[in-house]
């Protein structure tokens, strides 16, 4: 198995980090973060711009036809610059979506067609509630909920449902409990078929998240860095103390650790192989430990100011604390993984680690 990236796509990683780096600087972030959206529309226009609503688009829609291995680095990115927009959503988890939609339910084509055009050109924002996420993000400036039942798929145009807003400790995320009535028009797609969709976004949306969760781990890491090497006390860098060197290791060897295993699922999420589920938990979890223990040991070096409002350091910090829980907690991913581990029949021998899955 090659976990190796192609040239194209370490290129593409790199464009999109040097913009980033340009338009969402951390200032820029509180100033966005502080607005009544949170959102940010010439942000986005400029996502557009760069081709970021186009990856997950098939090319005869006027995207880029690229895949979810393509979007492993890229969600790495947006964690690491602790992006405040919903283009996630948007562009990679709704894309598939309708692209799934499209299969499975072909007689309503043109409405999911004309919707992917619409998140390439960057005209859509599109929200997605699901049973496992009990509030929904950006749902009041959405222009559809993607809904998900227990065995059905709703599309709920934002004229159809009401919102209440709940808070968030991320002020990046503008959460609202959504209220509407299902209707034989808003259905979409009912029984297995829609409970496969389901899992499968269930999945692809713990992608994001593992990858976002990965790329803050990083942001906050080389924080500490840059603060350890630059903060003195009795006359040396703080940085330069065993004791701080071995905090911030931990973090390092952590973090190598679990991007092979976000690889791993990446690549059996696309190759449609039985374990997926697990292999995405397992990944997800060691994302989720590595991101609080990152921002455990950058609290611990940078004092009690990396708390507060004025040290870009909380930002990213309550970024990964958020994102730990959504699309499913730690709880939910060891039941996945402990219920596969503990069934009859269960090789867990290194020789079988890669097979069947």
């Amino acid at each position: 198995m090659n976990f190796n990236f192609t040239d194209d796509q370490l290129v593409f990683r790199d464009v999109v980090r040097k913009f980033l780096m340009v338009e969402a600087a951390p200032e820029v972030l509180r100033e966005i973060w502080a607005g009544d959206a949170g959102r940010s529309p010439d942000l986005r226009k400029k996502f557009t711009e760069q081709g970021l609503t186009s990856i997950s688009v098939a090319e005869e829609f006027g995207g880029l036809g690229m895949g979810d291995i393509d979007w492993c680095l890229i969600h790495q990115e947006l964690g690491y610059f602790a992006i405040p927009d919903s283009l996630i959503d948007t562009a990679y988890i709704s894309a598939g979506i309708f692209s799934d939609l499209l299969q499975k339910n072909p007689s309503n084509a043109s409405f999911y067609q004309n919707w992917l055009t619409k998140i390439v050109d960057g005209s859509a924002r599109i929200a997605i509630s699901h049973p496992i996420n009990p509030l929904v993000c950006d749902a009041a400036i959405a222009d559809l909920v993607i809904v998900f039942t227990n065995d059905e798929i709703h599309i709920v145009p934002r004229k159809d449902y009401e919102v209440d807003q709940s808070h968030s400790i991320d002020l990046s995320r503008r959460l609202y409990a959504m209220k509407w009535t299902p209707t034989q028009d808003s259905c979409h797609l009912k029984g297995p078929d829609a409970t496969e969709i389901s899992d499968r976004t269930l999945n692809r949306a713990n992608l994001a998240i593992t990858g976002q969760l990965l790329g803050l781990s990083q942001r906050m890491l080389d924080a500490s860095i840059d603060y350890t090497s630059n903060r003195k006390q009795f006359g040396k860098a703080i940085g330069s103390f065993q004791a701080v060197k071995h905090h911030l290791a931990d973090v390092a060897i952590q973090l190598e650790f679990a991007k092979p295993v976000y690889t791993r699922a990446a690549y059996s999420f696309v190759n449609q192989q039985p374990l997926s589920s697990i292999n995405i938990s397992h990944a997800k979890l060691a994302a989720a430990k590595t991101a609080w223990l990152s921002a455990k040991q950058a609290i611990q070096v940078h004092g009690a100011m990396g708390y507060t409002w004025e040290v870009d350091l909380q930002m990213f910090m309550k970024r990964a604390w958020a994102l730990d829980a959504s699309w499913g907690n730690r709880g939910f991913h060891k039941k996945r993984i402990s219920q596969w581990m503990l069934s009859d029949g269960v090789d867990l021998s290194p020789a079988n680690n890669f097979q069947g899955n």
